[in-house]
């Protein structure tokens, strides 16, 4: 079975536990409700943050959500300066890779929260 990335990403007001909690658990939800996906087809999740957030793990609203068995990772993004037009600040992407048979063509990514603009291309 082939395995696909799925992207996501998604902002925070603020430097909290709840926010980080709040806005991953949204997000999370979001991509799973939309591509359909079964938290036992996942084969791996990868979590950035920028680095003005360090209040959580993003990974803890994934096991929150029930994802227990799911292989998670948490790093920090580079620190692009805000003068680039992808720069955003408190943001939390994600790449889940997914076992499924669904092609590249019908996944769909999630941007949430002002995030949209990471998907623009210059």
């Amino acid at each position: 079975m082939p395995v696909r990335g799925i992207r996501g990403a998604t902002t925070t007001q603020e430097d909290s536990e709840v926010a980080i909690i709040e806005a991953t658990s949204e997000l999370l939800a979001e991509i799973a409700r939309e591509n359909a996906l079964d938290p036992d087809d996942i084969a791996a999740a990868w979590f950035t943050t920028t680095p003005d957030l360090t209040a959580e793990f993003p990974a803890a609203a994934a096991r929150q959500l029930g994802w227990g068995d799911v292989p998670l990772m948490c790093a920090h993004e580079m620190a692009v300066p805000a003068s680039n037009p992808r720069s955003l600040a408190r943001c939390i992407r994600v790449l889940l890779l997914v076992n499924t048979t669904v092609p590249s063509s019908a996944i769909h990514f999630v941007y949430l929260r002002g995030a949209e603009k990471l998907r623009v291309t210059a």
